[in-house]
């Protein structure tokens, strides 16, 4: 995965973001190995998806999450949660089942 340190993207309260499987690091933050690896697996799932399918169901499901609990919307999406339940786990991908998202534990 390629990252670029910059000071544009992503917005100022965000620390990285994965555009398709590129991720761009804002400036002065620096990326951790549990970072690395929650972006790793962002990777992993838009690649399962197609890409466009990642976006437009992160989307969907941000926008439903948004109306019905607002204050949790971003870390209930669940390729969020598969995400931070896994960035410290630095072998998940090896074992990561296909759509492990919608897996519950």
């Amino acid at each position: 995965m390629k990252i670029i340190n910059n000071n544009h993207i992503p917005f100022k309260r965000s620390k990285a973001i994965n555009l398709f499987g590129t991720c761009f690091v804002r400036i002065p933050h620096k990326m951790t190995p549990h970072d690395y690896n929650h972006e790793k697996i962002h990777t992993a799932q838009m690649r399962e998806l197609w890409y466009v399918g990642f976006y437009l169901l992160y989307f969907i499901e941000w926008l439903c999450r948004l109306v019905f609990a607002p204050s949790t919307a971003y870390r209930g999406i669940s390729f969020e949660r598969e995400a931070y339940d896994n960035q410290y786990d630095y072998d998940y991908l090896k074992s990561r089942k296909r759509f492990a998202q919608w897996r519950r534990k």
